[in-house]
């Protein structure tokens, strides 16, 4: 029976990445989306993770292609354009952590109880995050991530069904461009973590080369791009799911989500109920932990990761103890920040998502460029059609960072 379940054990970088994409963007994001603009945004959703496919996928094809990270092609591209990475991952992890952990904190507090004290906590998930990734390093994640992907998906489906024939209030579909500062603040902030930023290609391409360590899976680059859409469209579907349960449920419904963690992750929660039933809160609030849970935990072991192989690269040197160096001063500055900051978190965030999307056209263009280059061999090179669409994709992360920098 388990030899059925072969193609599963195969995946794993796809998932990971989807286990970092839908977190923030999609359980924050997504549904405020729908709170606030109905369907209105399905374009946005749909058309951003169109335009940031090639730059993801090219994290593991370039990876498997030549057994080495796009980090080691950034180098081979310059060093000012590693440089570069290391200044900008190192201005945004720490926002970033904290930003998936006091949404992971609210959600607990909901679910255990114990305390509503989201420092608390903070302090917690992270402490546990760390023992996890000491224990169990990928292998763990990899593992952890294939049961989190499934139960999300099928629990969001269920729900989506039930608040869809639940619903009797008319719907519209008709889509809507944001005017106004606040309102494309906010469609900025949307694109920017959609589903994610697109510094995550970096991460895909160190996941792939772990798991190429795993020779057991035969993880090859044409396994590797099918493992990459297999987590790409699970993104996708359930960030068009969240969309539609903010809108059925709370769309013209005048709640406001709360700026607090802990309020928020009660209103969360309530949109689930409401779908499902308040006989399902336990199985609903595990649910959206389990999948903030996941998020943190990856991007508590993804920051660290690229930036010990940045510093490694940047000095010439491999250092024994610099992954538990960074993991370390990531907890570190992500638990200072809240503690010091907590009230100025939803400012944080929005510089955040906002700096990520003004960034993406970097990123774009280097992968592109390493992708397309010397660097790769010619069998893996960009057919084409992914070149048109990888122009594309640069020409409109310009445009709209112009249009957002004008309407400031």
């Amino acid at each position: 029976m388990f030899n059925n379940f072969n193609w599963l054990k195969k995946l794993g970088p796809g998932l990971l990445f989807a286990g970092a994409a839908i977190g923030v963007s999609h359980l924050v994001q997504s549904t405020r989306a729908g709170a606030d603009f109905g369907f209105g945004l399905v374009w946005a959703l749909i058309l951003i993770h169109i335009v940031k496919y090639p730059f993801f996928q090219f994290g593991p094809r370039y990876a498997t292609a030549t057994g080495e990270s796009l980090l080691d092609g950034y180098k081979k591209l310059g060093k000012g354009v590693l440089l570069t990475y290391f200044v900008l991952n190192l201005a945004t992890m720490f926002t970033i952590q904290a930003a998936v952990t006091i949404v992971t904190a609210g959600l607990a507090a909901n679910l255990f109880g114990i305390t509503t004290n989201p420092i608390i906590w903070s302090v917690i998930i992270t402490v546990i995050c760390l023992i996890l990734l000491l224990i169990g390093k990928y292998k763990l994640l990899d593992n952890l991530m294939k049961i989190i992907i499934i139960t999300l998906t099928i629990s969001t489906i269920i729900a989506l069904t039930i608040a869809f024939f639940n619903t009797n209030t008319p719907q519209t579909f008709t889509q809507i461009l944001p005017k106004g500062s606040i309102e494309v603040g906010f469609l900025i902030a949307f694109l920017g973590w959609m589903p994610a930023p697109l510094d995550v290609s970096v991460w895909q391409s160190l996941w792939a080369i772990e798991k190429q360590k795993d020779k057991a899976t035969q993880f090859n680059t044409k396994q590797a791009i099918f493992d990459f859409n297999i987590g790409f469209i699970a993104t996708l579907i359930l960030g068009v799911c969240f969309v539609a349960l903010g809108t059925l449920v709370m769309f013209n419904s005048k709640e406001i989500f709360s700026g607090s963690a802990i309020l928020f992750s009660q209103q969360l929660i309530t949109l689930y109920t409401k779908s499902l039933g308040s006989e399902m809160y336990i199985f609903i609030a595990a649910a959206a932990f389990t999948t903030m849970f996941s998020t943190t935990i990856t991007t508590l072991d993804a920051s660290p990761r690229a930036m010990t192989k940045t510093f490694d690269l940047l000095t010439n040197k491999s250092y024994k103890n610099m992954y538990w160096f960074w993991i370390s001063f990531l907890a570190i500055g992500t638990i200072a920040i809240l503690i010091f900051f907590m009230s100025e978190m939803g400012v944080l965030i929005k510089i955040a998502t906002i700096l990520s999307f003004l960034t993406a056209p970097f990123y774009a263009i280097i992968n592109y460029i390493l992708i397309s280059g010397k660097h790769t061999p010619s069998k893996w090179r960009p057919s084409i059609q992914l070149k048109i669409l990888s122009w594309f994709g640069i020409l409109f992360l310009i445009g709209f960072s112009i249009w957002f920098l004008l309407s400031l």
